[in-house]
C-alpha cells in the first residue's frame, strides 16, 4: 500500500448524514464535502493508490432490483477498495418471487450483519421508506426517475475538474428529461453550486413546468448550442415509457444527437457528457463521443471515486489505515 497519502481524517464537521437519498436534500458545503473526498481517492488513484482499510471489517450490500453494469460494478469495486465486503443480492434469484417484502428483504439481509445497503428500485422513494425500518446506511442508486445522486455527483466531480468553478456556467441537459433520475440529480447539485441549467429534448419528454424548478427550457438543441459550456447526453429511457415519444429514433438524432458538424458551431472548449450506456449515433455520433471534448469515460473513473467517498462519510469517516 502506497504511505504517501494522508489521512482523510475525521468526519468533517459540515457532514452529520448516515443516509445518501438524494442531492435535493443536500447543502451546498454537504455536495463541496463529497467533491472534495471523491477528488482525494481520484487523486489517489492518479498517483497509483488503489487500495485503502478505511472500511475494513464492513460488509456492504448491492440491493438491486434493476439491472445495472456501471454503477453496480462502481459501488462493488469501491467498497473492496476501501477494505469492505460487498454482497450482491439478485431480486430475481430472492424470496421476493415468493411474496416477501422489500421491506422485510432488507430486513433479513441487515440481519446478516451488514453496515450499508447501496439501492436500486424502479418505484420512487424506496430508499427513503428502507432507512426508516433498517439501521445500516442506505445509499440511493437510482429510484425510479426521482433521483440518482451519486450519478449526478460524478457528473459535476467531472465538470468541476474540467472547469472549476462552476459558478456562472451553463450546463445543457439533452434527452428523456421526463423520465430521468440523472437529470434531477444534476439539477439540484448544479443550482447549488451556482451553475446555470437548461433541459433540452422533445416537447413530450420537457415540459415547460421544468421552469419551477429554476431551470430554463428549450425544445431546440441548435437554438441553445453556442452558449453551452457543458453538454450531458441523456439516454431515451423506452422501458420507463408506455407510448413511443416521437415518431423515431432517426428522427431524434436528427434534432437531438451530437454530432461532429454541431460540435463545430459550439464553444471550443466545450464538455461533452453521457451517463451511460450511449447509444452511439442516436444521442451522440462516435467521433463525438470519442473525440478531445467527451469525458465519458473520465465520468465512469470518477464514479468510482465519488462511490468510494460516499461509502466512507456515510459509515463514519474512519480515518485510513497504513
Amino acid at each position: 500500500m502506497n504511505t504517501q497519502w494522508p489521512e482523510l481524517g475525521e468526519l468533517p464537521a459540515g457532514w452529520t448524514r448516515k443516509h445518501l437519498l438524494g442531492l435535493e436534500e443536500l447543502s451546498r458545503e454537504e455536495l463541496e464535502i463529497i467533491l472534495d473526498k471523491a477528488q482525494f481517492f481520484r487523486d489517489a488513484f492518479d498517483r497509483g493508490c488503489r487500495k485503502f482499510s478505511l472500511l475494513s471489517g464492513h460488509t456492504c450490500v448491492t440491493l438491486f432490483f434493476e439491472n445495472s453494469t456501471r454503477t453496480r460494478t462502481s459501488f462493488t469495486l469501491a467498497a473492496q477498495r476501501l477494505g469492505a465486503s460487498c454482497v450482491a443480492f439478485t431480486a430475481s434469484t430472492s424470496s421476493l418471487s415468493k411474496g416477501e417484502t422489500v421491506i422485510d428483504t432488507a430486513k433479513n439481509i441487515e440481519a446478516m450483519g451488514c453496515e450499508s445497503m447501496v439501492v436500486r428500485h424502479s418505484t420512487p422513494g424506496i430508499p427513503q421508506l428502507l432507512c426508516e425500518h433498517v439501521n445500516c446506511s442506505i445509499i440511493n442508486a437510482g429510484d425510479g426517475p426521482h433521483e440518482h445522486p451519486t450519478q449526478g455527483l460524478l457528473d459535476i466531480l467531472t465538470m468541476r475538474q474540467r472547469l472549476g468553478d462552476l459558478h456562472g456556467k451553463t450546463v445543457a441537459l439533452i434527452g428523456d428529461i421526463a423520465h430521468s433520475r440523472t437529470a434531477r440529480s444534476n439539477i439540484w447539485g448544479l443550482q447549488k453550486l451556482g451553475a446555470h441549467v437548461i433541459v433540452c429534448g422533445p416537447s413530450t419528454l420537457v415540459a415547460a413546468d421544468w421552469e419551477k424548478m429554476g431551470v430554463e427550457y428549450s425544445y431546440s438543441l441548435d437554438a441553445i448550442l453556442p452558449r453551452v459550456d457543458v453538454l450531458n447526453l441523456l439516454r431515451i429511457q423506452f422501458e420507463r415509457q408506455y407510448t413511443r415519444p416521437f415518431p423515431s429514433v432517426r428522427e431524434y438524432a436528427l434534432l437531438y444527437g451530437m454530432t461532429g458538424e454541431r460540435l463545430r458551431r459550439a464553444k471550443p472548449d466545450i464538455l461533452i457528457l453521457a451517463p451511460g450506456p450511449i447509444n452511439r449515433g442516436v444521442e451522440v455520433t462516435p467521433d463525438v463521443a470519442d473525440g478531445p471534448q467527451s469525458a465519458i469515460l473520465e465520468q465512469v473513473s470518477n464514479g468510482l471515486a465519488v462511490r468510494m467517498a460516499v461509502l466512507w462519510l456515510t459509515e463514519g469517516g474512519r480515518k485510513i489505515d497504513n
